[in-house]
């Protein structure tokens, strides 16, 4: 019996194509090894300068970096991401250090990953990221703003205050009071990782931070400066505290473990989320897991005497950056950190503090991120960014996360309420009303007032573009629909939303979602127009007049040039629209369409090849899609007809010669995944498709355009094929194919 594949199912795997042992060897010496020794030398002085901005003690931050590294690479649920000491949590541990000291705030480490590690088994662990990613931004753009204040005062050779706004005011006297040869260290280090970004690829192998705080150290030593140095008592084994509970105050204790689980859980899992998407081979994050990896490592370190540990986007994106596959980067890099910190440790006394202040400015000010504030803009969350940042500087970082997702949650609660109505005349008589929204008894008096403003006898034609009625929002239409009509005029109502009028009557009140809204124009003809002959004038006049005026904003952004991330090649049937499967926009996708999605191998066609070369060359995208389709024409005459046979017309004859490699491959059904995909029931012009999918993955892995990059993991070759009858996904490699769930792959 045929059987289509659902989002439940999957085709399965090859079993026989898994990594070797040998090939895991060869991919841990080549790239997991070189990347790891990258990501220690970044870590290293990152990790002294987060504890000296936390108040803690220096080799605290070394023994959160080795915890980090090793404890949640073996068992966090995000492979290529690595953890350690984090900025983001500096202000908070240097608040509870002052508050009860260095031994008390290991234990509130502990204690903060036991409930991360709960959290993690009671598999809530996505609940972590249902918090307004804008809030989130700006509590570490607040962070960083409160470090670069506190290690200003350090730079000038003071001491930072307890709090931003005695940062603030103190800062003019500290200005007139630096020490100069201090302040020329820390400013040398600000000025050489400022310029570190424009040095050439293959000097930026070796780490800026590092670069800057060894060069700075070594001129301090070798010049006459009079400069303070790090403090260390002792070894790496001196270091070793144990915890201790506190003598009182157990609200602050309890709030100080609410504070930093919640803030490195969240720290944690957007982090991952960042890793997903900076690479598509690795397996995607298992969040619960990547939770409970992160809260062993927490009860480990504070059982030490390390600072909390979070998953660092800074050293997880180096990780990927520098080619690392597995998750055994992330446990080498803490390694060479254990192996560095041993004998060498006590070379940290000769650093500086000023270069160490000079470091920590550039990650604060790095922590405001200029994407974050456009796109805070440009969707109307400016407000809730900013309030956040003041709350954060200048109350505390949990008053200000509160204050922000307030105002946040009131903003969305407002913008779910609010109607969009109009009323304009049209002709002698004629009326045109819009309403866009939610109608809900708090739009009562915007609807009154703009129906209010029609004529009485007016000729009204209302749209009714709505989610959601309720019964006061249709019992205020249908009362005016009533004093209309008598008063000798008419009102023609158009239910062009999800919702229409008569259900507030039907029963309670309940949203209604179309996956493809209307006013995109993206539905058949058939669908809005079923008496008229489909006409793509009709379309134009009604893109006018509903579409437009909605996406011309986003239009004037790109009036002047296009930035699309992806480079659509697909087949050029009529029933495969790319923006609807990626639910992408104007803008996103770079298009190419023709008959069966074929890429001719060795360059044979110059509008393919010229179509590659412009999407990576000029508009730098960082992948490319295939997508093929079930029921496609071209993969039907080649199985009728066989590539060099006659379809009746000279180019298309010619054009399905492209189709010979995969009709070869396919060789009658004998592909793998031709078998698993005649197992689930689909025909064989489906397996030949899905077989095609595959080749030209392998094509354009192999173009000459496109292989370096692929090879350096710059660029993504995704496979994809489209079921036509159940609008279904499927995920198409050389070896196998697997659907989509939640928004990833799932093989």
């Amino acid at each position: 019996m045929h059987q289509r594949l659902t989002p439940a199912a999957s085709l399965p795997a090859d079993e026989s194509d898994g990594p070797s042992g040998q090939s895991r060897l060869h991919s841990l010496l080549r790239y997991d090894l070189p990347a790891s020794l990258v990501v220690f030398l970044v870590a290293l002085p990152l990790s002294l300068g987060i504890a000296v901005a936390s108040d803690a003690p220096v080799l605290a931050g070394i023994i959160a970096a080795i915890v980090g590294g090793i404890v949640v690479g073996f068992l966090g649920g995000s492979p290529l991401q690595v953890s350690g000491p984090a900025a983001g949590l500096t202000v908070i541990v240097a608040g509870l250090v002052g508050q009860f000291g260095w031994a008390v705030t290991c234990a509130i480490t502990i204690c903060a990953g036991v409930l991360q590690v709960l959290l993690g088994l009671s598999r809530i662990a996505r609940a972590a990221l249902a918090i307004s990613p804008v809030v989130v931004h700006a509590m570490l753009a607040g962070i960083g703003v409160t470090i670069a204040l506190q290690q200003t005062h350090v730079l000038l050779g003071g001491d930072s205050a307890s709090s931003a706004w005695r940062n603030v005011t103190g800062l003019p006297g500290q200005v007139l009071h630096a020490h100069g040869p201090g302040t020329f260290l820390g400013l040398l280090v600000i000025g050489i990782l400022v310029a570190w970004r424009w040095v050439p690829e293959r000097v930026k192998v070796i780490p800026g931070p590092l670069v800057a705080i060894l060069g700075v150290t070594v001129l301090s030593l070798v010049a006459p400066f009079d400069v303070s140095r790090i403090v260390i008592d002792g070894s790496l084994v001196d270091a070793l505290q144990l915890p201790n509970l506190p003598d009182g105050n157990w609200g602050a204790f309890v709030t100080g473990v609410l504070t930093v689980a919640l803030i490195a859980s969240v720290e944690s899992l957007l982090s991952a989320v960042s890793v997903d998407r900076m690479q598509s081979r690795a397996p995607r994050t298992n969040f619960d897991r990547e939770l409970m990896g992160q809260g062993v490592a927490n009860i480990a370190s504070g059982s030490i005497g390390g600072l909390p540990v979070t998953g660092v986007i800074v050293r997880s994106s180096t990780n990927v950056a520098a080619g690392a596959q597995t998750r055994a980067s992330s446990i080498l890099h803490g390694v060479w950190v254990l192996a560095f910190a041993v004998p060498f440790a006590g070379l940290a006394k000769l650093i500086p503090t000023a270069a160490l202040a000079g470091l920590l400015i550039v990650i604060g000010v790095q922590l405001v991120k200029w994407a974050h504030i456009k796109t805070a803009w440009r969707t109307g969350d400016l407000a809730v960014y900013l309030v956040t940042i003041v709350g954060v500087v200048f109350l505390n970082l949990l008053e200000g996360v509160l204050i922000g997702l307030a105002l946040a949650v009131s903003l969305t609660v407002w913008r779910v309420v609010r109607v969009k109505i109009a009323a304009d005349r049209t002709g002698e008589d004629q009326w045109r009303v819009v309403i866009d929204g939610s109608v809900t008894f708090l739009s009562l008096p915007r609807l009154n007032s703009v129906l209010a403003s029609v004529p009485d006898g007016a000729h009204v034609t209302v749209e009714l573009a709505v989610d959601f009625i309720d019964h006061a929002g249709y019992e205020t239409i249908d009362a005016w629909q009533r004093q209309q009509v008598a008063s000798g005029g008419s009102v023609d109502i158009h239910d062009v939303g999800a919702v229409e009028m008569d259900s507030a009557v039907a029963g309670p009140p309940m949203r209604g979602f179309t996956p493809i809204d209307k006013r995109t124009g993206v539905v058949p003809w058939s669908s809005w127009q079923p008496q008229l002959r489909p006409s793509v004038l009709h379309g134009l006049a009604v893109y006018h007049r509903r579409t437009a005026p909605f996406i011309r904003p986003h239009m004037k952004e790109l009036e002047h040039e296009q930035r699309p991330e992806t480079l659509f090649i697909t087949c050029a049937d009529s029933r495969i629209v790319p923006n609807v499967i990626t639910s992408s926009g104007p803008g996103d996708l770079f298009t190419v369409r023709n008959v069966g999605n074929f890429i001719p191998a060795g360059r044979q066609d110059v509008s393919v090849d010229a179509a590659i070369a412009f999407a990576v060359k000029v508009l730098d995208v960082s992948s490319i899609v295939v997508c093929g389709h079930s029921s496609c024409g071209a993969m039907n005459a080649v199985l009728r007809d066989g590539p060099g046979q006659s379809t009746g017309d000279e180019a298309l004859d010619a054009w399905l010669e492209y189709a010979r490699p995969a009709l070869a491959a396919f060789g009658g059904g004998r592909h793998p995944i031709a078998k698993s995909a005649a197992a689930e029931g689909f025909d064989t012009v489906d397996q030949l498709s899905m077989v095609n999918v595959a080749l030209q993955v392998q094509t354009l892995a192999e173009h000459p355009l496109l292989r370096e990059r692929y090879q350096q993991g710059r660029l993504d070759i995704i496979g994809l094929f489209y079921d036509i009858p159940s609008a279904g996904v499927l995920r198409v490699t050389p070896t196998e194919v697997c659907t989509f769930e939640l928004g990833h792959a799932q093989s």
